[in-house]
Formats: structure tokens, sequence, C-alpha cells
């Protein structure tokens, strides 16, 4: 006789970067995943679908709230922002972390990411994480950036793209304005040339309260991303290296990300001393829309 065993997850779905639901950047949020193992929450983030889906376990060091890992429809990421100021939200609501507690870290493949709470609008916690360290690499030939858009040339700011990473590396591509950035278009096989490694795709151009922006990352099984934490710390840091935007201590800039797509969010930047040197503050609110629960059948168990 045969029986066939299942096993139920409560998760949550929260709206990270906007205070209206059905905005912003989707994310998945399982806060019970012991019992499951990597293929499987693989698995169920590219069963949900959206741009990332965590996964919340007991962290290993003392100095963490939580152990995180992050899943894209594709694959498994180091780290990235909106999974952090997402599921620190979460971990808050669910009284994980108490509401009197402003400071914690998250343990992340990248390591521990220091969060920050403050209050925000109508008393709604405005969650902040401290961007890892900030790698530029090399730079990449704007022709080339031009066609990997479907743009051209003169469509560019005329500041040189470069690779920018605080642990997934992206090509940042200044463009004229924001018509520009609406009109970019991704071409994969071109974009696969830029570089040998997997990367995302910035296009942005400077506003006048910060930057207007999208990113792709079809190699991470995103097409388009409507908003970028991890990225977010690196486009301030570019932004800051070609005078795009202020570089003193306490500069608070926004980055709007994700409007094209029809999912408007709005990414807070914080910059702790000249041109970062003391960190860079990546901060946002998070709307709750769906708690649900995953059932899936497991392997076959021969009853006797």
């Amino acid at each position: 006789m045969s029986s066939n065993a299942s096993a139920s997850y409560p998760y949550r779905v929260v709206d990270v970067f906007s205070e209206e639901p059905l905005l912003g950047n989707q994310l998945g949020v399982f806060p019970d995943s012991l019992s499951l193992d990597s293929g499987t929450m693989q698995k169920i983030a590219k069963e949900l679908n959206v741009a990332e889906t965590v996964f919340l376990g007991a962290p290993s060091r003392p100095d963490c709230a939580a152990a995180v890992r992050i899943f894209t429809p594709g694959r498994e990421m180091p780290f990235a922002g909106h999974p952090t100021v997402g599921a620190s939200f979460v971990l808050r609501e669910l009284g994980v972390v108490p509401k009197e507690v402003v400071r914690f870290s998250l343990e992340e493949q990248i390591g521990p990411v220091p969060v920050r709470v403050e209050s925000g609008n109508s008393g709604r916690p405005l969650i902040w994480l401290t961007t890892p360290p900030i790698r530029v690499g090399s730079a990449i030939e704007a022709s080339a950036c031009a066609r990997a858009l479907g743009l051209d040339s003169t469509d560019l700011l005329g500041k040189p793209p470069e690779i920018v990473s605080a642990g997934n590396p992206g090509v940042f591509i200044a463009l004229k304005n924001k018509e520009t950035v609406d009109r970019a278009s991704l071409d994969l096989q071109a974009a696969r040339k830029l570089t040998d490694e997997p990367i995302f795709v910035f296009p942005f151009t400077p506003t006048r309260e910060g930057a207007y922006s999208r990113m792709f990352a079809p190699d991470h099984g995103v097409a388009e991303d409507p908003a970028t934490g991890s990225a977010t710390g690196p486009l301030a840091a570019y932004m800051m290296r070609h005078n795009l935007m202020p570089t003193a201590d306490g500069t608070h800039v926004i980055s709007e990300q994700g409007t094209k797509m029809g999912r408007r969010s709005i990414l807070h930047i914080l910059v702790h001393g000249a041109n970062g040197a003391n960190g860079i503050e990546v901060g946002g609110y998070v709307t709750p829309v769906i708690e649900g629960v995953l059932t899936i059948q497991l392997a076959e168990t021969q009853l006797h």
C-alpha cells in the first residue's frame, strides 16, 4: 500500500519599496524553512515567480537575528536589498525581532547585513540596510552598452559605463533623460558580450531627486526588476564618482525604479561620510499584501 505525504508552509508576500499595495517589488517570505533543502527552495522560488523569495531560519552567528537565503526564479543570491528590507519587516511583524529593537543584523551568504529601523510616514517603519563593501570594476565600452540597450551612443550621458558590485556585479550606464531610460530594451545576446560573468544591466539618468532607474537581469531569471536594493548603493557610489550627485556626509536622495513596468518603487539613499566613506544606507517602506500556505507533495512513502 502506498501513500502520498505532503507538507505545508505558511508564507507571505510583501511589496517592498512602496507605501502602496501592488506597487514596489514583490517578495515571497517563508518564515520557517528548516525542513527545506536548497533544491526545493529554488523550485518554490520558481513557482512563486516573483523577483525574489526568501527563506528564514535560525542564524549560525550570535550577532544576527535570523539567517536569510535569497532565491530568484533562476538562482540563489549572496545578497539582495529588497529581500533584506522585506525580511526585516516580516521578522518584526512576527515578533522574532521585537518592535522596540531598531538595530539588528541578518545573516546572508555575503555575511552579516546591518539593518536600522526608524519611524517613517504615519508611524510606519522606514527600514534601512547598510550596503556591503562596494567594489568598482572595469569600464565597459560605451558603444557596446548602447547596443545592449537598443540605443545609440549619443543617448548616453558621456560618463563611462562601469561594473560596480556590492556582492552582485552590474553594469551602470548613465543616460541623458527619463525618456531614454524608458526607451531602453535589453538585447540579451549583446548584453552577454559586455563581460564574461553573469551581470545585471542598470540604465539610469540623474534627476533633481536623485535618479530614475531600471534594471535588467535575465541571467538571474529576472527580465526586469522593479526595485534593486543591492544595486542602489553601487548606483550612489557610481554617481558620486562621476559627479552626478552630492558627495557630502548626510546626503539623502532617492532612486525611482520600476515605473516603466507599472511597479513604481522608491528607494532612499543615505550617504555617511564624504563620498560614502562611512557607508551607504538604502531604505524603504514595505506593504504586506498576501498571507498564504504552500502545500507540496513529498516523496512517496511506502506503508507496511
